[in-house]
């Protein structure tokens, strides 16, 4: 007996699934050539949770146009731009945005992200202070950067970008639901300040261009750092 429409149409489908892996196949090896290609520069990527202000963040520092909207997986591929701050160079990649339990099929689409996360030599991972569970995406980030690099000791930069939307809501004298209370912005730059401990962190505003020259100055000197132990005697840069 013939085919049905039914598996007629699993069998285009089958067909197109097949011919879309062949092409992220030779798109892996084209990023994988144009990663070799990129010299000695130290290599620093922007990861962080979906729809925190990565590209605009991009933009900001590397003063191009990466497409920045407020929607989810706005970014769909690594954009990679020379950015040089003081004189010094490095790359900086601006990735897909990560959410909670990313579906496996999902996966292989997003793997020149993951490889561009891998060889970076620094992460800025960017969080939405203004989101009510950025805290849990924090959470998600790190366990996905733990299973994708296995780098534990890989430098991190924590970037709390849209200070400029965040709500303080003080707890009033009848309430007693803490879990309520949203602490004020320098209340909270305290507490993780203290808990981030030895890891640098910088709180911004990317739409209002708010403490972007304290980021660059992290950034400045981190990159130094990297630079200076991987090549101790080229100061000419800095």
């Amino acid at each position: 007996p013939g085919e049905t429409q039914i598996e007629t149409d699993r069998r285009i489908i089958q067909q197109k699934i097949a011919l879309l892996k062949e092409k992220l196949k030779d798109i892996d090896k084209q990023m994988a050539i144009q990663r070799g290609n990129r010299g000695q520069l130290v290599r620093v990527a922007l990861v962080g949770y979906t729809n925190v202000g990565k590209s605009t963040v991009m933009n900001l520092l590397s003063k191009s146009e990466v497409f920045a909207e407020n929607k989810l997986f706005a970014t769909l591929d690594t954009t990679v731009r020379k950015v040089v701050i003081n004189n010094l160079p490095f790359l900086l990649s601006d990735t897909v945005g990560f959410i909670r339990k990313l579906p496996h099929q999902l996966v292989e689409s997003f793997k020149s992200t993951l490889d561009e996360v891998r060889e970076a030599d620094l992460l800025v991972h960017i969080l939405d202070i203004s989101h009510p569970n950025f805290e849990d995406h924090y959470t998600v980030v790190c366990e996905t950067l733990a299973e994708i690099d296995k780098d534990t000791d890989k430098p991190v930069i924590v970037v709390f970008n849209k200070v400029d939307a965040y709500v303080y809501e003080e707890l009033q004298d009848f309430e007693v639901d803490a879990e309520r209370h949203r602490p004020s912005l320098e209340e909270l730059k305290r507490t993780w300040m203290a808990r981030l401990n030895d890891t640098k962190c910088v709180f911004i505003s990317a739409i209002d261009k708010e403490n972007i020259e304290e980021l660059k100055a992290v950034l400045y000197s981190e990159v130094k750092r990297i630079f200076q132990v991987r090549y101790p005697y080229n100061d000419f840069l800095y």
